[in-house]
């Protein structure tokens, strides 16, 4: 178990499965595929409603009925009702390619085609198939589709180019239609009586009559490959929807038997799904390129215009950066889209802006992805000017110049910051100082200059007069860094040229040579660290100030892809193409993790509070988030993770945040104790970090109640005295109990006296009562000498709870002439004391047990005078108390010595 643990991937729209489409009452829902789970989509708003958990392989086909989901991975079908598997159907021995819902029935189809015949009304009970078909040997099933009004008939297409007509109920073939020659991809069915449409692989669509089998349009796709999807308008109008391979979607008029209009950058991929929805002139999509959009057929000219659109990144994204304390995270793809993207509602994500893309494509007649920037290689944020004007600078593909976007308005920004316009080279490395009021930027040709946000106006360039040309580097600058008050600015060049600028000046003040080629730079504002990544695989930590390396990390077998800071400047994390992820304590100079992933991680980057985790991975369009477990499950134990020696393997996050009751994992259920309240579903971890303490991650009115406990009785107490009622309702008698639980009495009760005897026990000599629950934990965790039962019981108790607990066994009446060890309080008083003996040895839950203490001497400290056996245990206990004491003073002693030697290195 490593500090880092997968939580689930964002910005996964739709995978390659077509949707299936349901409707509940007044409302239409969308069920598409993500992998190995499947999400839910209202169609109103095209906002997610439900994801479904992870199933073991990649979904092949879905099928959908009111709250019931049929998803086919592999050879099996699983069952959900909403997000929960009740039932798994496996009877197919090859992958299953094709699922359709026929009345209250699944039909199923495998590549070797055998198609069987599912009940789903009482899945839970019938897990056997109702029928079974085996299609013939020189015929591959490509598509299924019900022809409506005929009764138990289904027809098949095949990848022969031939179409079959069965009657599922007697398993006969009643017809074999001659085909097209061409394989067969999808089939649908019309509005109109005993007509289907056919696209083939050849591009063509065919509008045939099954009854008469006879042939009645045909349409040609003027771009090549095969049509992909169909589906005929429900409201009147006669249209056929058709798209291709190419994403382009094709609207043709049945009436006058031509084309009607054409969406050429319908998606940017293969066309997986069409859907025009019921009585409504509105075309839903899905294509291969992580898209859901919904068209709505409401101008003069017929022509459809986009309603609404989810929409992912649709090639893998090579620069995130978290963004706005840690909430969303900024995204730059392959795709060429710069992407803001939300771990908190998913509805929020979005694609900022270029400028009317669209409308320009259609002037110039040209593809949006040509009129879109290059994709982004480098950027820079700053929240702090992000109402006042553009805070993000981005650095693009052999591009001369630098964009600026306004994450206020999503929009890329006015002004173009152009460097050495004597002599262009692409801009490589940017930067945006402190204040947020300057950009700086590094070209290919070693030139550094920097830019006003506000104006875009150039505020000088960086020149070291010691180069052979006039310019900062002697080859490309790979990074700039600023300090956070805009003393100094650092930059790197390839050649392994490490400088330091003064950043009002622009003069030269120090430089190093690092050795090596160097290929990416990271600087930490807080402690004045910099971390640099060279080809020789070692990663360096140098002191700007002090100009000398401080810190020297190795282990990574591959190219070093990313590293990053973590916001307090104690932890580096970095990835490389190895697979690895490892994460470094600067103050140890040690590794104290280090994780295996299957997909080699391309980007990282760790939020302000440090409890999330983002990475990007080779060839994958999502972004994946993993939880920093030290911040959820109190105390981690380092010394137990990987030291370079050992190093983890971790699967990727999954879409679904619960996995499904089928995972193929090895991970062992993890199992926590029944009084644990930890509900995010990560182990507890009991290994104690030495010479430290635990909190009891309990808030802090909680034990802090407990001090305060008589200023908050007389600030609570009423003013007026309580009224008696003028109708009182009527209660059934009831007696008090010690738990606070109602107990109602019998009608039948035993003498008082006889109830007291009987829970009157003998424990060595000694009567112990053990009628209260708080008495039965102290007594058998005391036998067991496991007290953790009994704290999670007192950690449960309200103050006011505990604090009557406490005083049950004070000893009002001090009768001299009785014997001690006949009075059960001191006895329970002396097993209170090894209780908080034990604690305070063991430095677990130390501020609540601190407060009770204080409780308990405030409560009992005049009976512990009185008698010498409690005086014994508490000496005991004040001697555990100055050590423990002793020892934490110790470690924030030398902790502090670490904060100023660091505070003294950057000054």
């Amino acid at each position: 178990m490593g500090i880092f643990e997968p939580f689930r991937a964002i910005g996964y729209i739709t995978s390659g499965v077509p949707f299936s489409v349901q409707r509940l009452g007044t409302e239409t829902f969308v069920t598409v595929s993500v992998g190995k789970a499947f999400q839910i989509y209202n169609c109103a708003k095209l906002n997610l409603v439900l994801v479904g958990p992870q199933l073991p392989k990649k979904i092949r086909a879905l099928a959908s009925y009111r709250e019931l989901t049929f998803v086919a991975y592999g050879n099996d079908i699983a069952v959900f009702k909403r997000a929960h598997q009740v039932a798994t159907w496996s009877r197919h021995t090859s992958k299953v390619n094709s699922l359709l819902l026929f009345g209250e029935h699944i039909l199923s189809i495998d590549v070797e085609g055998n198609l069987f015949i599912w009940a789903f009304k009482g899945v839970d009970q019938n897990l056997a198939p109702v029928g079974h078909i085996m299609l013939d040997d020189n015929f591959t099933p490509s598509c299924i589709m019900h022809p409506d009004t005929y009764l138990n008939k289904i027809i098949i297409g095949s990848r022969e180019g031939s179409l079959q007509l069965w009657n599922i109920s007697t398993k006969k073939k009643l017809y074999d239609f001659k085909g097209w020659k061409s394989s067969i991809c999808t089939c649908v069915s019309s509005p109109a009586l005993d007509v289907v449409a056919v696209g083939c692989a050849d591009g063509k669509v065919h509008v045939h009559n099954i009854r008469y089998d006879e042939e009645l349009v045909t349409f040609t796709h003027s771009t090549r490959g095969a049509v992909t999807a169909l589906s005929f308008c429900t409201d009147g109008q006669p249209l056929l929807a058709s798209g291709g391979s190419s994403g382009v979607i094709t609207i043709w008029n049945l009436d006058k038997r031509r084309l009607q209009a054409v969406i050429k950058e319908a998606h940017d991929g293969l066309i997986l799904s069409l859907h025009f929805l019921a009585n409504e002139p509105v075309l839903m999509s899905s294509a291969s390129d992580n898209s859901i959009k919904m068209w709505i057929f409401d101008t003069s000219d017929g022509d459809p215009r986009l309603l609404r659109f989810r929409r992912g990144h649709s090639a893998p994204p090579k620069c995130i950066r978290f963004y706005a304390n840690g909430r969303h995270i900024l995204s730059a793809g392959e795709d060429r889209s710069f992407r803001l993207f939300s771990i908190i509602q998913d509805q929020q994500s979005r694609e900022l802006s270029q400028r009317h893309v669209t409308k320009r494509a259609k002037k110039l007649k040209m593809k949006e992805e040509e009129i879109k920037l290059k994709p982004v290689i480098a950027f820079d944020c700053a929240e702090i000017r992000e109402r006042d004007w553009c805070n993000v600078v981005t650095c693009h593909m052999d591009t001369e110049q630098a964009y600026v976007w306004r994450l206020q308005n999503f929009v890329l920004g006015k002004h173009i910051l152009k460097p050495c316009p004597e002599n262009p080279t692409p801009v490589k490395a940017c930067a945006i100082s402190a204040c947020g009021n300057f950009a700086l930027l590094g070209t290919a040709g070693g030139w550094i200059e920097r830019f006003n946000l506000q104006s875009g106006i150039s505020r000088g360039s960086y020149l070291d007069t010691t180069e052979r040309r006039s310019c900062a580097h002697d080859g490309e600058v790979v990074g700039i860094a600023c300090d956070s008050t805009n003393t100094l600015m650092i930059s790197a060049g390839y050649h392994g040229d490490i400088k330091v600028w003064d950043f009002k000046g622009r003069e030269l003040k120090s430089r190093w040579e690092v050795g090596c080629s160097v290929v990416k730079i990271v600087f930490n504002r807080l402690n004045g660290l910099l971390a640099t990544v060279a080809d020789d695989l070692v990663i360096r930590l140098f002191d700007v100030v002090a100009l000398r390396m401080v810190r020297k990390f190795e282990g990574c077998t591959d190219r070093v892809t990313d590293i990053c800071f973590s916001e307090d400047g104690k932890w580096l994390l970095s990835s490389s193409m190895d697979g690895t992820l490892r994460i470094w304590d600067v103050i140890l100079a040690r590794q104290i993790d280090a994780i295996h992933v299957d997909v080699s991680i391309t980007a990282l980057s760790l939020s302000p509070n440090m409890d999330i985790l983002a990475t990007t991975h080779v060839d994958q369009n999502g972004v994946y988030l993993w939880v920093n477990q030290s911040m959820f499950s109190g105390a981690l134990n380092f010394d137990s993770y990987a030291s370079g020696k050992e190093v983890v393997s971790v699967k990727l996050p999954s879409v679904s945040t619960t996995k499904g009751s089928q995972a193929d994992d090895s991970d062992k259920p993890i199992i926590n104790h029944p009084q644990s309240k930890d509900i995010s579903g990560f182990p507890i971890h009991n290994q104690q970090i030495p010479d430290l303490v635990t909190l009891s991650l309990l808030p802090k009115s909680q034990w802090q109640s407990l001090i305060n406990l008589d200023i908050i009785k007389v600030r609570n107490k009423p003013i007026e005295p309580p009224k008696k009622p003028e109708k009182a309702p009527f209660f059934l008698p009831s007696v008090p109990s010690f738990s606070g639980e109602i107990l109602f009495k019998p009608s039948n009760s035993t003498n008082e006296e006889e109830v007291k005897q009987e829970q009157l026990e003998n424990h060595g000599g000694k009567s112990e009562v053990v009628s209260s629950q708080f008495l039965q934990f102290l007594q058998s965790c005391s036998e067991t000498d496991n007290f953790s039962a009994f704290t999670d019981y007192i950690k449960s108790l309200s103050p006011s709870t505990l604090d009557m607990e406490l005083r049950m066994l004070q000893i009002i009446d001090d009768d001299d002439r009785q014997e001690p060890e006949k009075r059960p309080e001191l006895f329970s008083i002396e097993l209170l004391l090894d209780y908080l003996i034990h604690e305070i040895s063991c430095r677990n839950n130390f501020e609540f047990v601190q407060a009770v203490i204080r409780l308990f001497l405030k409560i009992h400290g005049e009976t512990v005078r009185r008698h010498l056996e409690l005086q014994d245990k508490a000496k005991r206990l004040l001697d555990i108390q100055c050590s423990v004491w002793h020892r934490v003073d110790k470690l924030f002693q030398s902790t502090r010595c670490i904060v100023s030697f660091l505070s003294n290195s950057q000054l």
